[in-house]
């Protein structure tokens, strides 16, 4: 199993720790004691960046994954990088830091987009600058103007996002916390990872990375509203404005 950093603090972008194992072949890829990447799931992209080992070599990590048991998480390099990596070797972990940022930003856009639409979640995916959220819904009477308009307000208000813990027992004792009907929480540790936006704008479990204020996310614009089936229709965010004063660049 494999400590995931990031479920603390998702701003911890760099972190040494120590190589358990390295597997080769087709797709190679290695595992570490603990880890700062995110893991693909839940609609957010595994993170990308780099290693660097022992003899200061930086690896490229192209992607990273759960592997089959759900609890260690796996990071995949290139072929010929391979043998740069060894079991028990002390290495430095670097996320590649604007590309993660935006998918924080987009990740808890999405929540602010739930909190506007009182449906149930069917799907969704989590991009860097355009992500898109499916809601169980037979209704039209959303308007894409007015949506970017309350979206970019909750932004501005600057509302803080944080993360908390509630017992498998508390979960079941109130279903309505779950919105999402294809996924549900990961169970197992006695304990589910809930992510709370102000003290009544959205509260959901959720185990991926988000911003710690909404002024992060800057404002949005919903691009498209397009039915998916009878009762399925897709949302999608477009992140239009992404100068941050705490990254720097300015992302199109």
């Amino acid at each position: 199993m494999t400590d995931k950093r990031f479920i603390e603090d998702a701003y911890l972008k760099r972190l040494n720790t120590e190589v358990i194992d390295v597997r080769t072949g087709d797709t190679p890829c290695f595992t570490v004691k603990e880890t700062v990447f995110y893991a693909m799931s839940g609609g957010q992209p595994g993170d990308t960046g780099s290693v660097i080992n022992s003899a200061g070599d930086e690896i490229a990590i192209t992607d990273t994954r759960y592997d089959s048991d759900r609890q260690t998480i796996v990071h995949y390099i290139a072929a010929d990088n391979a043998g740069k990596l060894r079991s028990g070797e002390a290495v430095t972990l670097m996320i590649n830091w604007p590309r993660r940022h935006r998918l924080m930003r987009m990740h808890s856009a999405m929540h602010l987009l739930c909190s506007l639409i009182p449906y149930p979640v069917t799907g969704g995916g989590v991009g860097e600058t355009e992500s898109r959220v499916e809601f169980d819904m037979s209704t039209g009477d959303f308007d894409k103007e007015e949506l970017s308009r309350q979206l970019t307000e909750l932004t501005e208000r600057a509302i803080d996002i944080e993360t908390s813990w509630i017992t498998d027992d508390e979960l079941d004792q109130n279903p309505e916390l779950v919105r999402t009907m294809s996924v549900q929480p990961p169970r197992g540790t006695g304990r589910i990872r809930m992510v709370k936006i102000g003290d009544h704008v959205d509260y959901q479990p959720c185990g991926g990375t988000h911003v710690k204020n909404t002024t992060e996310i800057g404002p949005l614009q919903v691009t498209k509203i397009k039915s998916k089936g009878k009762q399925n229709k897709r949302v999608s965010n477009f992140l239009k404005v992404v100068r941050l004063k705490s990254v720097g660049p300015i992302f199109s």
